[in-house]
């Protein structure tokens, strides 16, 4: 099990919420690490993974409720969450026989605030 967690941009080092994408450009090493998260995200089984652990009442979701939703082999289930843990979107425990899921405390709200501009007076959505 991986304990890699990778940057998440737009946060500054006292774990506030620093500058949004629409603030300030990105340097080459902001760019690198946010596109390792995008990535992460940009495979729709991986997707759905977040969706299904974020979302989950109660914080958690074991492995053994995520595998049957899909049409997929157990192994590449688990290579996408291994992905998703690498990217710093999720963290997991062994318990026993299975490895329960959730989504870190925090990220989504910052990549949302990273994306997040400013829209001009009397724009529309």
């Amino acid at each position: 099990m991986s304990k890699q967690e990778l940057e998440v941009l737009g946060q500054g080092t006292d774990g506030g919420c620093c500058q949004g994408l629409a603030t300030a450009p990105l340097d080459e090493g902001q760019a690198t690490e946010l596109a390792k998260v995008f990535k992460a995200l940009g495979d729709p089984v991986r997707l759905r993974l977040l969706s299904m652990i974020a979302s989950r009442e109660g914080g958690e979701v074991c492995v053994c409720e995520l595998t049957p939703a899909f049409e997929l082999s157990q192994p590449t289930i688990s290579h996408h969450l291994k992905l998703l843990r690498q990217a710093g979107l999720i963290d997991c425990e062994r318990r026993g026989t299975w490895v329960y899921y959730w989504a870190l405390p925090g990220v989504l709200g910052r990549l949302g605030a990273f994306l997040t501009a400013p829209q001009p007076a009397g724009a529309t959505a």
